[in-house]
């Protein structure tokens, strides 16, 4: 079966790898020849590309699944909205009408601000952050393309794994936290949200369909960065408040739980880590081993 992944980063080489491993020929789109030399020497077939300049676009094989994971890389001097808004257009108006299924990795940023009350799929909409503003955006241009009938729209909550635990270097250097020590924390483990794409790939669910991807226990604030401290190894967290115009003060601004019922009674997904403890145990456990 063919696979096509737009978008090869922490999501997506990680299921770029599983569906090799299960035999499947996978196409990923890069930017770069270095990293297409790379991922083709794996077994993987690389397709140069930039999903914001459509002349680079095109001819690209059919595919039964398509995942769209693009990220937004600040070093690549474009807004937030060419990477996310015209770079999803782009690669709409260049894949094959053939395609299956079409899985969008969006994020529960497109929510705003709940008072710390649980958010669903029916949810309104209230984006405060550029990010979730151009998410929300992005899932829009996709439900106005014919693919839409075919599309699978997963919103993450904050993800998280081996090389990727928010705040650890910090907590070993002593420093302080700047971020409200109050407030949710909404979070999904890398092998996780792994199995949510997967899932979304093969099961037969009516299309299209929204699925929020967080492990259902969101904690607070204070009491994540004490477990992480414990379990590495560092002081108590200590907390100051962020300047009020701040990425970390707009985060906090956005307080919700994040529900994850539909996710597991329509995927059929079991978490291998249900909340961020056992998360966070078997990343420090396999660091230090």
């Amino acid at each position: 079966m063919a696979r096509l992944i737009v978008g090869c980063g922490y999501l997506g080489s990680r299921v770029a790898r599983r569906w090799l491993d299960a035999g499947d020929d996978v196409f990923v789109v890069t930017r770069s020849p270095n990293r297409a030399a790379a991922l083709a020497a794996q077994g993987y077939r690389p397709l140069l590309a930039d999903v914001t300049a459509p002349a680079t676009l095109g001819g690209w094989p059919a595919a039964e699944t398509v995942l769209y994971a693009v990220g937004y890389d600040r070093a690549a001097a474009k807004t937030i909205e060419q990477v996310f808004l015209e770079g999803l257009g782009n690669v709409l108006a260049v894949l094959p009408a053939t395609t299956r299924r079409l899985i969008y990795i969006s994020s529960t940023g497109v929510y705003g601000d709940s008072e710390g009350e649980w958010v669903d799929e029916a949810t309104p909409c209230q984006p405060t952050r550029p990010g979730g503003r151009a998410c929300l955006a992005a899932e829009q241009i996709l439900l106005g393309h014919p693919l839409a009938e075919r599309s699978v729209v997963l919103r993450l909550a904050g993800i998280y794994g081996p090389g990727r635990i928010p705040r650890q270097s910090a907590l070993l250097a002593a420093e302080a936290i700047a971020a409200p020590r109050h407030g949710y924390l909404n979070l999904i483990h890398v092998d996780d949200a792994v199995e949510a794409v997967v899932a979304a790939a093969e099961r037969p669910i009516d299309l299209p369909r929204i699925y929020l991807v967080a492990d259902g226990n969101p904690g607070r604030r204070e009491d994540y960065y004490a477990e992480l401290a414990r379990q590495v190894g560092a002081p108590p967290p200590r907390f100051v408040e962020p300047p009020a115009v701040s990425p970390a003060a707009e985060r906090a601004a956005a307080d919700k739980r994040i529900s994850n019922t539909r996710m597991l009674d329509e995927l059929g997904i079991r978490l291998r880590y249900p909340s961020y403890r056992e998360g966070l145990a078997a990343i420090v456990t396999n660091d230090t081993s």
